[in-house]
Protein backbone atom coordinates (compact mmCIF):
# COMPACT_ATOMS: atom_id res chain seq x y z
CA UNK A 1 0.00 0.00 0.00
CA UNK A 2 1.96 3.30 -1.04
CA UNK A 3 0.67 6.38 -0.18
CA UNK A 4 1.47 9.79 -1.06
CA UNK A 5 1.31 13.36 0.03
CA UNK A 6 0.55 16.26 -2.55
CA UNK A 7 1.27 19.93 -1.64
CA UNK A 8 0.24 22.60 -4.16
CA UNK A 9 3.14 25.49 -4.02
CA UNK A 10 2.97 28.93 -5.30
CA UNK A 11 5.85 30.89 -3.56
CA UNK A 12 6.01 28.73 -0.70
CA UNK A 13 9.83 29.05 0.58
CA UNK A 14 9.13 30.36 3.89
CA UNK A 15 6.24 27.83 4.69
CA UNK A 16 7.13 24.84 2.82
CA UNK A 17 9.90 23.73 5.10
CA UNK A 18 7.52 24.22 8.47
CA UNK A 19 4.83 22.02 6.39
CA UNK A 20 7.58 19.42 5.13
CA UNK A 21 9.00 18.89 8.94
CA UNK A 22 5.69 18.02 10.42
CA UNK A 23 4.95 15.22 7.15
CA UNK A 24 5.32 11.77 8.30
CA UNK A 25 7.58 9.13 6.35
CA UNK A 26 5.57 6.09 7.58
CA UNK A 27 2.16 5.58 9.43
CA UNK A 28 0.27 2.00 10.30
CA UNK A 29 -1.34 0.18 7.42
CA UNK A 30 1.19 1.87 4.53
CA UNK A 31 3.86 0.60 3.25
CA UNK A 32 5.44 3.51 1.71
CA UNK A 33 5.30 7.16 1.95
CA UNK A 34 6.46 9.57 -0.57
CA UNK A 35 6.00 13.67 -1.06
CA UNK A 36 4.95 15.25 -3.57
CA UNK A 37 5.09 19.21 -4.62
CA UNK A 38 3.21 21.11 -7.45
CA UNK A 39 5.19 24.32 -7.86
CA UNK A 40 2.74 26.55 -9.73
CA UNK A 41 4.59 28.67 -11.38
CA UNK A 42 6.30 29.81 -8.25
CA UNK A 43 9.26 32.86 -8.50
CA UNK A 44 10.75 32.24 -5.50
CA UNK A 45 12.73 29.15 -4.45
CA UNK A 46 10.55 26.47 -3.60
CA UNK A 47 11.54 24.28 -5.64
CA UNK A 48 15.19 24.09 -4.82
CA UNK A 49 13.74 23.70 -1.12
CA UNK A 50 11.60 21.00 -1.68
CA UNK A 51 14.54 19.37 -3.56
CA UNK A 52 17.22 20.21 -0.40
CA UNK A 53 14.19 18.75 1.99
CA UNK A 54 13.98 15.16 -0.07
CA UNK A 55 10.49 15.50 -1.77
CA UNK A 56 10.20 12.50 -3.88
CA UNK A 57 8.59 13.65 -6.56
CA UNK A 58 8.07 17.07 -8.54
CA UNK A 59 5.56 18.98 -10.92
CA UNK A 60 6.30 21.75 -12.21
CA UNK A 61 4.31 24.56 -14.23
CA UNK A 62 6.02 27.43 -16.32
CA UNK A 63 3.28 29.75 -14.97
CA UNK A 64 0.41 30.09 -12.16
CA UNK A 65 -2.32 27.87 -13.01
CA UNK A 66 -4.09 28.04 -10.17
CA UNK A 67 -5.38 25.56 -7.32
CA UNK A 68 -7.28 23.56 -9.30
CA UNK A 69 -5.03 22.71 -11.92
CA UNK A 70 -2.22 22.37 -9.35
CA UNK A 71 -4.58 19.77 -7.80
CA UNK A 72 -5.68 18.10 -10.80
CA UNK A 73 -1.91 17.47 -11.72
CA UNK A 74 -0.70 16.47 -8.31
CA UNK A 75 -3.58 13.63 -8.94
CA UNK A 76 -2.63 12.28 -12.17
CA UNK A 77 1.44 12.50 -11.04
CA UNK A 78 0.21 10.76 -8.01
CA UNK A 79 -1.32 7.77 -9.86
CA UNK A 80 1.40 7.40 -12.51
CA UNK A 81 3.90 7.76 -9.17
CA UNK A 82 1.79 4.27 -8.19
CA UNK A 83 0.02 5.73 -5.53
CA UNK A 84 -3.22 4.00 -3.91
CA UNK A 85 -4.33 6.87 -1.47
CA UNK A 86 -3.34 10.66 -2.15
CA UNK A 87 -3.69 12.89 0.68
CA UNK A 88 -3.67 16.73 -0.11
CA UNK A 89 -2.39 18.97 2.46
CA UNK A 90 -1.48 22.83 2.17
CA UNK A 91 2.01 24.29 2.15
CA UNK A 92 0.83 27.06 4.46
CA UNK A 93 0.98 24.27 7.38
CA UNK A 94 -2.54 24.73 8.03
CA UNK A 95 -4.06 21.06 8.71
CA UNK A 96 -1.81 19.07 11.10
CA UNK A 97 -0.28 16.05 9.92
CA UNK A 98 -0.74 14.13 13.44
CA UNK A 99 -4.21 14.08 11.41
CA UNK A 100 -2.63 12.26 8.53
CA UNK A 101 -3.77 8.64 10.65
CA UNK A 102 -7.67 9.42 11.17
CA UNK A 103 -8.09 10.46 7.89
CA UNK A 104 -6.75 7.67 5.58
CA UNK A 105 -8.67 5.09 8.00
CA UNK A 106 -12.11 4.92 6.48
CA UNK A 107 -10.03 4.44 3.63
CA UNK A 108 -8.18 1.88 4.89
CA UNK A 109 -11.14 -0.21 6.36
CA UNK A 110 -13.07 0.06 2.68
CA UNK A 111 -15.96 2.49 3.78
CA UNK A 112 -15.13 5.84 1.73
CA UNK A 113 -13.41 6.71 -1.52
CA UNK A 114 -12.82 10.02 -0.43
CA UNK A 115 -12.48 11.91 3.35
CA UNK A 116 -12.64 15.12 3.99
CA UNK A 117 -10.88 16.46 6.86
CA UNK A 118 -13.59 18.55 9.27
CA UNK A 119 -11.94 21.55 10.77
CA UNK A 120 -12.70 22.78 14.36
CA UNK A 121 -14.19 26.30 12.57
CA UNK A 122 -15.49 27.65 15.17
CA UNK A 123 -12.41 27.31 17.58
CA UNK A 124 -10.36 29.19 14.82
CA UNK A 125 -9.19 32.33 16.06
CA UNK A 126 -8.22 33.83 12.94
CA UNK A 127 -11.13 33.38 11.00
CA UNK A 128 -13.70 36.11 11.53
CA UNK A 129 -17.46 35.48 12.92
CA UNK A 130 -18.20 36.36 9.25
CA UNK A 131 -15.93 33.90 7.70
CA UNK A 132 -17.35 31.05 10.18
CA UNK A 133 -20.89 31.61 9.38
CA UNK A 134 -19.93 32.07 5.09
CA UNK A 135 -18.43 28.52 5.95
CA UNK A 136 -21.00 26.83 7.32
CA UNK A 137 -23.31 27.96 4.79
CA UNK A 138 -21.16 27.11 2.22
CA UNK A 139 -21.12 23.97 3.71
CA UNK A 140 -24.84 23.31 3.84
CA UNK A 141 -25.26 24.60 0.48
CA UNK A 142 -22.80 21.56 -1.07
CA UNK A 143 -24.26 18.95 1.27
CA UNK A 144 -28.03 20.31 -0.78
CA UNK A 145 -26.35 20.02 -3.82
CA UNK A 146 -24.40 16.85 -3.44
CA UNK A 147 -26.11 14.64 -1.28
CA UNK A 148 -23.29 13.92 0.80
CA UNK A 149 -22.61 15.02 4.71
CA UNK A 150 -19.30 16.62 4.55
CA UNK A 151 -19.20 19.18 7.59
CA UNK A 152 -16.79 21.34 6.30
CA UNK A 153 -16.64 21.39 2.16
CA UNK A 154 -14.27 24.12 1.65
CA UNK A 155 -11.22 22.02 3.57
CA UNK A 156 -8.26 21.25 1.79
CA UNK A 157 -7.24 18.08 3.44
CA UNK A 158 -8.38 15.10 2.34
CA UNK A 159 -7.26 11.69 1.23
CA UNK A 160 -8.57 10.15 -1.85
CA UNK A 161 -8.53 6.38 -2.91
CA UNK A 162 -6.77 5.56 -6.14
CA UNK A 163 -10.31 4.78 -7.77
CA UNK A 164 -11.72 8.49 -6.79
CA UNK A 165 -8.48 9.84 -8.12
CA UNK A 166 -9.18 8.29 -11.21
CA UNK A 167 -12.78 9.56 -12.01
CA UNK A 168 -12.48 13.34 -9.96
CA UNK A 169 -12.45 15.85 -12.91
CA UNK A 170 -12.54 19.58 -12.12
CA UNK A 171 -13.64 22.27 -14.41
CA UNK A 172 -13.50 24.96 -12.39
CA UNK A 173 -10.30 27.02 -12.50
CA UNK A 174 -10.20 29.20 -8.49
CA UNK A 175 -10.76 26.01 -6.43
CA UNK A 176 -11.23 22.15 -6.46
CA UNK A 177 -13.00 21.84 -3.37
CA UNK A 178 -16.77 22.33 -3.56
CA UNK A 179 -16.43 20.75 -7.31
CA UNK A 180 -14.89 17.41 -5.73
CA UNK A 181 -17.31 17.21 -3.68
CA UNK A 182 -20.72 17.71 -5.45
CA UNK A 183 -18.98 15.83 -8.54
CA UNK A 184 -18.38 12.70 -5.66
CA UNK A 185 -21.91 12.52 -4.61
CA UNK A 186 -23.30 12.88 -8.13
CA UNK A 187 -21.25 10.24 -9.41
CA UNK A 188 -21.58 7.55 -6.59
CA UNK A 189 -18.33 7.79 -5.35
CA UNK A 190 -18.53 7.20 -1.30
CA UNK A 191 -17.22 9.73 1.25
CA UNK A 192 -17.14 10.53 4.45
CA UNK A 193 -15.95 13.23 7.06
CA UNK A 194 -13.51 13.23 10.16
CA UNK A 195 -12.91 15.50 12.71
CA UNK A 196 -8.91 16.89 12.40
CA UNK A 197 -6.80 19.18 13.69
CA UNK A 198 -5.41 22.51 12.47
CA UNK A 199 -2.38 24.43 13.30
CA UNK A 200 -1.27 28.50 14.06
CA UNK A 201 -2.44 30.72 11.27
CA UNK A 202 1.76 31.24 9.10
CA UNK A 203 0.47 33.67 6.43
CA UNK A 204 -3.24 35.13 5.04
CA UNK A 205 -5.01 32.93 2.68
CA UNK A 206 -4.25 33.98 -1.04
CA UNK A 207 -7.39 32.62 -2.00
CA UNK A 208 -9.71 34.53 0.50
CA UNK A 209 -8.81 38.17 -0.42
CA UNK A 210 -11.52 39.78 0.86
CA UNK A 211 -15.24 38.54 2.10
CA UNK A 212 -17.28 39.76 -0.40
CA UNK A 213 -14.84 38.25 -3.11
CA UNK A 214 -15.12 35.10 -1.14
CA UNK A 215 -18.88 35.12 -1.13
CA UNK A 216 -18.88 35.74 -5.10
CA UNK A 217 -16.41 33.36 -6.36
CA UNK A 218 -17.78 30.32 -4.16
CA UNK A 219 -21.57 31.57 -5.16
CA UNK A 220 -20.74 31.11 -8.96
CA UNK A 221 -18.71 28.11 -8.25
CA UNK A 222 -22.20 26.41 -7.03
CA UNK A 223 -24.29 27.58 -9.39
CA UNK A 224 -21.98 26.43 -12.07
CA UNK A 225 -21.68 23.27 -11.08
CA UNK A 226 -25.16 23.05 -9.98
CA UNK A 227 -26.18 23.58 -13.41
CA UNK A 228 -23.18 21.39 -14.63
CA UNK A 229 -24.79 18.25 -13.01
CA UNK A 230 -27.94 18.78 -12.45
CA UNK A 231 -29.45 20.25 -15.08
CA UNK A 232 -32.54 19.47 -15.27
CA UNK A 233 -33.45 20.87 -11.61
CA UNK A 234 -31.25 24.00 -12.37
CA UNK A 235 -33.11 25.04 -15.25
CA UNK A 236 -36.49 24.28 -13.77
CA UNK A 237 -35.94 26.40 -10.55
CA UNK A 238 -34.94 28.95 -13.04
CA UNK A 239 -37.40 28.62 -15.64
CA UNK A 240 -40.05 28.66 -12.55
CA UNK A 241 -39.70 32.46 -11.43
CA UNK A 242 -40.51 33.85 -14.43
CA UNK A 243 -43.33 31.35 -15.37
CA UNK A 244 -44.55 31.76 -12.01
CA UNK A 245 -44.30 35.87 -12.38
CA UNK A 246 -45.94 35.86 -15.72
CA UNK A 247 -48.96 33.47 -14.43
CA UNK A 248 -49.89 35.66 -11.33
CA UNK A 249 -49.84 38.62 -13.86
CA UNK A 250 -52.15 36.62 -16.29
CA UNK A 251 -54.62 35.84 -13.49
CA UNK A 252 -54.55 39.80 -12.36
CA UNK A 253 -55.64 40.31 -15.90
CA UNK A 254 -57.85 37.68 -16.28
CA UNK A 255 -59.72 38.42 -13.09
CA UNK A 256 -59.54 42.16 -14.48
CA UNK A 257 -61.10 41.29 -17.52
CA UNK A 258 -63.90 38.84 -16.21
CA UNK A 259 -65.02 41.78 -13.75
CA UNK A 260 -66.17 44.37 -16.28
CA UNK A 261 -63.23 46.95 -16.04
CA UNK A 262 -63.46 49.52 -18.89
CA UNK A 263 -59.68 49.14 -19.30
CA UNK A 264 -57.91 46.39 -21.45
CA UNK A 265 -54.80 46.36 -19.49
CA UNK A 266 -53.03 45.27 -22.46
CA UNK A 267 -49.56 45.89 -21.56
CA UNK A 268 -49.84 43.54 -18.63
CA UNK A 269 -51.57 40.82 -20.99
CA UNK A 270 -48.38 41.33 -23.23
CA UNK A 271 -45.80 41.19 -19.95
CA UNK A 272 -47.78 38.17 -18.80
CA UNK A 273 -46.90 36.45 -22.40
CA UNK A 274 -43.28 37.70 -22.48
CA UNK A 275 -42.90 36.09 -18.85
CA UNK A 276 -44.69 33.02 -19.40
CA UNK A 277 -43.16 32.14 -22.86
CA UNK A 278 -39.57 33.40 -21.28
CA UNK A 279 -40.17 30.43 -18.67
CA UNK A 280 -41.17 27.77 -20.84
CA UNK A 281 -37.92 28.35 -22.79
CA UNK A 282 -35.80 28.14 -20.10
CA UNK A 283 -37.27 24.69 -18.98
CA UNK A 284 -36.57 23.50 -22.47
CA UNK A 285 -32.90 24.85 -22.31
CA UNK A 286 -32.94 22.59 -18.95
CA UNK A 287 -34.05 19.54 -21.26
CA UNK A 288 -31.36 19.98 -23.71
CA UNK A 289 -28.83 20.58 -21.19
CA UNK A 290 -30.49 17.21 -19.36
CA UNK A 291 -29.32 15.67 -22.63
CA UNK A 292 -25.86 16.76 -22.77
CA UNK A 293 -25.06 16.51 -19.50
CA UNK A 294 -25.80 12.31 -20.26
CA UNK A 295 -23.45 12.62 -22.99
CA UNK A 296 -21.17 14.58 -20.43
CA UNK A 297 -20.63 11.70 -18.08
CA UNK A 298 -20.07 8.89 -21.18
CA UNK A 299 -17.02 11.07 -22.18
CA UNK A 300 -15.90 11.42 -18.36
CA UNK A 301 -16.55 7.39 -18.17
CA UNK A 302 -14.33 7.45 -21.80
CA UNK A 303 -11.61 9.69 -19.91
CA UNK A 304 -11.61 7.32 -16.40
CA UNK A 305 -10.79 4.50 -19.22
CA UNK A 306 -8.00 6.44 -21.27
CA UNK A 307 -6.32 7.31 -17.44
CA UNK A 308 -6.23 3.65 -16.73
CA UNK A 309 -4.51 2.59 -19.99
CA UNK A 310 -2.59 5.54 -19.23
CA UNK A 311 -1.70 4.24 -16.12
CA UNK A 312 -0.74 0.86 -17.08
CA UNK A 313 1.32 1.63 -19.93
CA UNK A 314 3.82 3.47 -17.26
CA UNK A 315 4.14 0.94 -15.48
CA UNK A 316 4.40 -1.28 -18.62
CA UNK A 317 6.88 0.92 -19.83
CA UNK A 318 4.81 1.57 -22.87
CA UNK A 319 4.75 4.91 -24.75
CA UNK A 320 1.27 6.64 -24.80
CA UNK A 321 -0.92 6.62 -27.62
CA UNK A 322 -2.78 9.72 -28.40
CA UNK A 323 -2.02 13.26 -28.82
CA UNK A 324 -2.87 14.35 -25.81
CA UNK A 325 -1.95 18.22 -24.38
CA UNK A 326 1.27 17.91 -22.85
CA UNK A 327 1.07 17.55 -18.90
CA UNK A 328 3.90 18.66 -16.08
CA UNK A 329 6.03 15.88 -15.82
CA UNK A 330 6.75 14.46 -12.49
CA UNK A 331 10.06 14.31 -11.68
CA UNK A 332 12.46 12.47 -8.84
CA UNK A 333 14.24 14.92 -6.63
CA UNK A 334 17.77 14.47 -6.43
Amino acid sequence: MKLIIQIPCFNEQDSLPVTLAELPRSLPGIDLVEWLVIDDGSSDRTVEVARALGVDHIVRFERNRGLAAAFMAGLDASLKAGADIIVNTDADNQYSAASIPALIAPILRGEAQMVVGARPIGQIDHFSPVKKALQRLGSWVVRVTSGTDIADAPSGFRAIGREAALRLNVFNRYTYTLETIIQAGRRGITTQSVPIRVNGDLRPSRLVRSIRAYVTRNMWVILRIFSIYRPLSFFTMVGAVPFGIGFLIGLRWLALFLSGTDRTHIPSLILAAVLLLMGVMIWILGLVADLISVNREMLEDIRTRVRRQELAAARTGEPESGDEEPRPLSSRAA
